[in-house]
């Protein structure tokens, strides 16, 4: 399930006692601060929970599956996040090992049993 934006306004509201309104106005600030400091180049540090930064991707030639023809894909700036110790810990805290996961790496799951000395599972 995502949680979306309104969400957050909603749970913050609640939190806070402030409005929706005066709640959303606050996110969308914050959220603005982010882009227009990432848009300057600038890195967002926020302790215990991450660091929003840019990434340079260098220039390549990419390939048209369907038609093999070749095309040139222009550097570009990217955006990242980078997730804090702190913040890695809780979440493993609280999805622990009962957190579903959708599709497993084949080659974790026979790194996992070697160390383990347990068979991986046949798929």
């Amino acid at each position: 399930m995502s949680v979306t934006k309104a969400d957050i306004v909603e749970e913050i509201a609640l939190q806070t006692g402030l409005t929706k309104i005066e709640t959303q106005a606050v996110v969308e600030g914050f959220l603005a601060s982010v882009r227009n400091s990432l848009g300057e180049g600038k890195t967002i540090e926020i302790r215990g929970f991450g660091s929003f930064k840019i990434r340079k991707r260098k220039g390549r030639m990419a390939r048209n599956p369907k038609t093999g023809q070749a095309y040139p894909v222009k550097e570009q700036y990217v955006p990242y996040f980078k997730v804090s110790k702190e913040f890695k810990a809780f979440v493993d805290e609280h999805l622990g090992k009962d957190f579903p996961v959708e599709k497993e790496n084949p080659n974790l799951v026979a790194k996992r049993s070697i160390e383990t000395g347990e068979e991986a599972a046949q798929k």
